[in-house]
């Protein structure tokens, strides 16, 4: 109301009039781990994703870039919600293995679902490809240790800089992008 710039970062609004929002490209980075599964477990690989909080952005997103490549060269055999929740993930992933013996891989919306199905396949007595998303530091010791397959990684350093850089442009009057996307990197053993 009182025509205050308003800068998003890492999560969208819904509502209101934002000048620039600053975010990874999470759809992006859903294709990259499909990809990274296609290429490391094979075409056609039985795969579970394990969901954020339903209707959240990143949920929505992350999903999107994953289907973009494994309906094509994945077998999608389960996806549930754990909201980006360590224990939740554990659970969800748990029955996911009971449920469906021959997965592969799990993708995880998140590096906390991801590190919860970890421990879902270490109990199952099974190796399954995990891959996670944001590159935590639990998820970069995880991935060092070779539990966790692979992280997509997020750069919270490189959104703060283009956030502090696109308000000072605002506050200047600087026209800027609507949407400006932070790059992501696969983080490997």
């Amino acid at each position: 109301a009182k025509n205050i710039p308003v800068i998003t970062v890492d999560r969208s609004a819904d509502k209101g009039k934002v000048v620039a929002h600053i975010a990874s490209d999470n759809v992006k980075g859903g294709e990259m781990a499909a990809q990274l599964i296609a290429d490391k477990v094979g075409k056609a690989a039985k795969v579970a994703e394990i969901e954020g909080i339903p209707g959240a952005s990143a949920t929505r997103e992350r999903g999107q870039g994953f289907h973009n490549v494994a309906d094509k060269d994945l077998t999608v055999v389960a996806k549930q919600s754990a909201d980006f929740d360590r224990t939740k993930g554990l659970n969800v992933a748990t029955n996911i293995l009971q449920a469906n013996p021959d997965v592969q891989a799990i993708f995880a919306h998140n590096d906390e679902m991801a590190l919860g199905a970890i421990q879902a396949a270490k109990s199952a007595g099974k190796t399954i490809f995990i891959v996670g998303f944001d590159g935590t530091a639990d998820a970069d010791k995880a991935v060092k240790d070779g539990t966790l397959a692979a992280t997509i990684a997020q750069q919270p350093d490189q959104m703060g800089k283009i956030a502090i850089d696109t308000a000072q442009k605002v506050i200047k009057g600087e026209t800027v992008e609507a949407k400006i996307p932070v790059d992501l990197k696969v983080v490997t053993k």
